[in-house]
């Protein structure tokens, strides 16, 4: 089952963000840890992106990436800027 991805950052932490899953766009964003199903162990890299070999795996089997709500909504005002 394919679901959707999206790289969200995580309350207290200045400006980090993990990767969040769902497997239904009705669904709410979950943290990709809690998804035990889906989450492979991170790399051991120093300041890597935590999910990055997570979403490697889920790419693989055709996952959709989507942007993050705040970068969707400052596409809207672009394209809202360009169309007048």
């Amino acid at each position: 089952m394919a679901g959707q991805m999206c790289w969200l950052p995580v309350m207290g932490r200045d400006g980090e963000k993990i990767l969040h899953l769902r497997t239904n766009p009705s669904e709410p964003w979950k943290p990709y840890r809690s998804c035990p199903q889906f989450a492979v162990p991170d790399y051991s890299t120093p300041n890597g992106s935590k999910g990055w070999a997570t979403y490697q795996k889920l790419m693989r089997a055709q996952w959709t990436l989507l942007s993050s709500p705040a970068e969707q909504q400052g596409q809207k005002t672009l394209e809202a800027a360009f169309s007048r």
